[in-house]
């Protein structure tokens, strides 16, 4: 239904000398979404609470309100008599609409609120729209838009991840922010999160972890209590990046979460000794970025020193879990053998803090562009390792961007995880078995078919000669024909 408002758009913004990429697009289309959706919301509020007979104090008043500036109507008609165009809609976007916005962030009460993130959102952005005609098409399509439903906002939310796809798939920033929504769906299915508990993603990027987690978690057979659970008190997140921040926030809105728990933070700021059991929660799913290169003063934070960013934030999510609590952690596979001493030293932390139960080893390819191949480590705090189960997922091709990974993939490891049997692409390993000096977890297969054996120099030699001289007493005989 709304695929063409969302082509029209894109159209519209390739026009616009201001957006330059996808990232751009993103962004741009996100704070013009966003709007539209708190309108919705406010309009949503104000009708219940006339029907209750209460007040209805608005969030966003007077001409900043979406339908006196964005959409004004007269008599229930567009009226483009009143409407902003040209110069006049960009200078009252840029010099008026943003700053009203941005102030929301000092007068708000708490962090916790929808007042709070409007006031985040709109500190960070810019907007970037130089012609106030290609953004008035842009607000009139958006305009045509419906939250209304849980249909539309589903529909709404799934044309916004595909663009966030292509976002990931434009370059290298992008890529921080999306994960394959297979390889996430699989990650829930095995933590199989539950109502009142609380779930985690400190490098939250586009918080396709927390959506995902949303959409197994709502059912139809949700209380009216566990489903105000489930909005307000069930996923929290930290960003660094303020434009992956804005699109998480505009993702858990089209997903249904009204008011995301989200805080606009570097994670790796934060002392994980201090970490108290009032911070802690119950699940933990996340992707941290790899790489990095921390500064010094992040890596004090953390009694394992690196500056292996993905190392730092392993350590925070092991502190971060409660007791009994379960994790999924995408991280390189290198993690499992490199022999430096951060490495050796973290995995000996998270197999004395936690039971490390599953390895996923990710094939080539799962992450598009990236060049590295990943693991999911899947465990639980409490009691130390016993046993880890390995499995090596096979889709049988070669994956890339006309070619991704799908739940199919991953169907058989998710039925599999349950009872952990040996297979052709499973096995486990003791704890027991484990160097105690190295800790290393390699991935090797004992149950793949054997290679053939490679030959030696000599051999291939040999035979090169043989044919050689075969080939020389044919071609001596052709001669002699002739």
């Amino acid at each position: 239904m709304y695929e063409n408002a969302f082509n029209k758009i894109e159209r519209d913004l390739r026009a616009e000398e201001g957006i330059a990429n996808e990232l751009d697009y993103v962004e741009q289309t996100s704070w013009v979404l966003f709007l539209k959706y708190l309108h919705d919301l406010e309009t949503e509020r104000s009708d219940r609470a006339e029907l209750d007979g209460e007040d209805y104090t608005p969030i966003i008043d007077g001409e900043f309100r979406w339908d006196k500036w964005a959409a004004p109507r007269k008599d229930g008609d567009f009226d483009h008599n009143s409407a902003r165009i040209g110069d006049d809609l960009i200078n009252f976007v840029d010099q008026e609409l943003f700053p009203y916005l941005a102030s929301f962030r000092q007068s708000a009460t708490s962090p916790d609120t929808i007042n709070y993130k409007i006031g985040e959102v709109f500190n960070e952005l810019r907007n970037k729209f130089r012609s106030g005609y290609i953004l008035r098409d842009v607000l009139e399509q958006i305009d045509s838009l419906s939250f209304g439903t849980q249909e539309e906002r589903h529909e709404l939310s799934s044309l916004y991840e595909t663009r966030i796809k292509r976002m990931g798939n434009a370059g290298r920033n992008g890529g921080e922010y999306y994960t394959p929504r297979p390889l996430i769906r699989a990650m829930i299915k095995v933590t199989d999160p539950k109502i009142g508990e609380t779930i985690y993603d400190g490098a939250v990027g586009s918080a396709g972890f927390l959506c995902e987690a949303y959409d197994y978690m709502r059912t139809d057979k949700l209380s009216a209590s566990e489903f105000e659970t489930l909005q307000t008190k069930t996923f929290y997140g930290q960003e660094k990046k303020g434009l992956a921040y804005i699109i998480g926030i505009m993702n858990m809105v089209l997903h249904g979460i009204e008011a995301p728990n989200l805080v606009h933070s570097n994670t790796l700021n934060e002392n994980v000794m201090d970490i108290q059991e009032k911070d802690r929660h119950d699940i933990i799913l996340a992707n941290p970025p790899f790489g990095g290169g921390e500064r010094r003063e992040v890596q004090q934070n953390f009694p394992i020193r690196t500056g292996e960013t993905a190392y730092l934030f392993l350590q925070h999510f092991i502190r971060k879990l409660r007791a009994g609590g379960r994790a999924a952690v995408v991280i390189k596979n290198t993690f499992l053998s490199n022999t430096d001493n951060a490495s050796v030293a973290l995995r000996k932390e998270l197999l004395e803090a936690a039971e490390l139960h599953t390895i996923l080893d990710c094939p080539q390819g799962t992450f598009q562009g990236a060049g590295v191949k990943t693991v999911v480590l899947f465990f639980e705090k409490g009691a130390p390792t016993r046993d880890i189960w390995f499995y090596q997922l096979d889709p049988g091709r070669n994956m890339g961007k006309t070619n991704p990974l799908n739940d199919a993939d991953l169907a058989e490891f998710v039925d599999l995880q349950r009872t952990r049997p040996n297979g052709p692409k499973s096995w486990i390993v003791n704890r027991a078995d484990l160097d105690d000096e190295t800790f290393d977890l390699s991935v090797k297969n004992p149950n793949a078919p054997e290679a053939e054996a490679l030959r030696s120099p000599e051999t291939i030699i040999a035979d090169m000669l043989a044919r050689d001289a075969e080939t020389a007493g044919i071609l001596e005989n052709i001669r002699g024909m002739l």
